[in-house]
C-alpha cells in the first residue's frame, strides 16, 4: 500500500497474480482510510491477515504525513502478524518491469524535481534538480505521476514479493529535503511553580 501523495492505494497480489487494486484520491484522511481500505480488499478476495505472506509498503518521496502514515501501519502490521515488511521508495516502484538504463522523476515542490537513475543492475543516488534539468538526460524519463496510483501499489506488492526473502531493514520513510515547517519563533512557555 501507498499513501505518499494525495491517495490512498493498495494492492493484493498472489505469486504474479494480482488479486486486487484499488486507488482513492483524497488529499486528506489517508490515516482513516488505510485500514478498512486493507480489510474490504481481503474480505472481497476470501482472504484474512494471517494470510499475507509479507507486506510491501511506499516509502516516499512523497508527503511526510502520508508516507509516515503508510510506514507506520506496515510495521505495525508486521510485527503484529510476524511477517516481514518491506519498504519501496517510488524510484523502485516506478522503474519497476522497465527496460533499462531510465530515470525516475518526482515532482518536489517549487520547481523542482527528484531525479534517480536505474541502470542494468543498479541504482544511483537521488538527486533533487530544477525541472529544466530533465531536458537531454542520458536514458529515457518516465515520471511517476504518470502511473496509476493502484499500479504504483501493484508495483510495491511484486517489489515485496521479489525481496521478501532477503534481509530487510525495517521499512523507514524516504525523505530527500528538510520538512518545511520552522521552529516556533515565540518565547518559550515558562512554567509557574
Amino acid at each position: 500500500f501507498d499513501t505518499s501523495a494525495a491517495h490512498c492505494a493498495a494492492a493484493l497480489v498472489s505469486g504474479d497474480r494480482v488479486l486486487a487494486a484499488r486507488a482513492e484520491e483524497m488529499g486528506r484522511g489517508q490515516a482513516e482510510r488505510l485500514m478498512p481500505m486493507l480489510v474490504e480488499m481481503l474480505t472481497a478476495e476470501g482472504a484474512t491477515w494471517r494470510d499475507l505472506g509479507a507486506i510491501g509498503v511506499g516509502i516516499g518521496p512523497g508527503n511526510f504525513t502520508g508516507v509516515r502514515i503508510s510506514v507506520a501501519a506496515a510495521r505495525g502490521l508486521a510485527l503484529g502478524l510476524g511477517i516481514p515488511a518491506i519498504g519501496a521508495s517510488g524510484f523502485d516502484a516506478g522503474a519497476h518491469g522497465q527496460p533499462r538504463p531510465l530515470w525516475i522523476a518526482i515532482e518536489a515542490p517549487r520547481g523542482m524535481v527528484y531525479l534517480q537513475r536505474h541502470g542494468a543492475d543498479s541504482a544511483g543516488a537521488p538527486e533533487l534538480r530544477p525541472v529544466a534539468a530533465t531536458d537531454g538526460l542520458d536514458a529515457p524519463l518516465r515520471w511517476l505521476s504518470d502511473l496509476a496510483p493502484a499500479t504504483l501499489a501493484t508495483n510495491i506488492a511484486h517489489i515485496a514479493r521479489d525481496r521478501r526473502h532477503l534481509p530487510q531493514p525495517r521499512p523507514a520513510p524516504l525523505y530527500l529535503r528538510p520538512a518545511d515547517a520552522a521552529p516556533m519563533r515565540e518565547a518559550p512557555l515558562v512554567l509557574l511553580p
